[in-house]
């Protein structure tokens, strides 16, 4: 099985890149191929709207990284979304990334892929909702399942080295992957 993580924060070795990187490896222990992308080193476009991805091949006309990230997610058979909480949403890189997701819609090759979200926050949990929503609305969309949350409260640079049992879980969630 192909693990795909995003890790959607500018921090390299921070609450999300941990937390990304601990459901990674408990993924690995069961022998599943796992790989992790910085979004942040890539240059993703904002979607146009210009429909081109609806018809014909179902490709994104935009000539950037995207070209790149599109088949590490097509060969996934999980993707980890992993982003920070923005004003009670994902980051803007990770926002950028979703929307580009567009060509999926009328492909449909995402269909059945299994999806975590990794939400570190300020606030806890009750501040992720928004997110949530629109992670869970979007698989629906997409026909992916969103399988497993973890919505840790963690703002500070790596706080979550001080929360053993929130990367305990994090690893779980990786270990438990089918």
């Amino acid at each position: 099985m192909n693990i795909l993580g995003l890790v959607g924060s500018p921090r390299r070795k921070s609450n999300t890149d941990l937390l990304v990187s601990a459901i990674l490896d408990g993924a690995s222990k069961n022998k599943h191929a796992t790989e992790k992308v910085y979004l942040y080193n890539f240059k993703i476009e904002p979607c146009i709207d210009c429909k081109a991805c609806k018809k014909g091949t179902y490709q994104c006309i935009l000539k950037d990284s995207m070209a790149k990230l599109y088949p590490k997610l097509e060969k996934a058979d999980v993707i980890v979304f992993g982003t920070p909480l923005y004003w009670y949403g994902p980051s803007a890189m990770m926002k950028l990334l979703v929307d580009r997701l567009r060509p999926y819609t009328a492909s449909k090759r995402m269909k059945g892929k299994k999806v975590v979200l990794v939400v570190p926050s300020e606030e806890g949990a009750d501040a992720c909702n928004l997110t949530v929503g629109m992670f869970n609305s979007s698989c629906k969309y997409l026909e992916m399942n969103l399988m497993s949350v973890l919505l840790p409260k963690a703002s500070e640079r790596a706080e979550v080295k001080t929360q053993p049992q929130t990367l305990k879980e994090a690893f779980t969630i990786g270990k438990h992957i089918k």
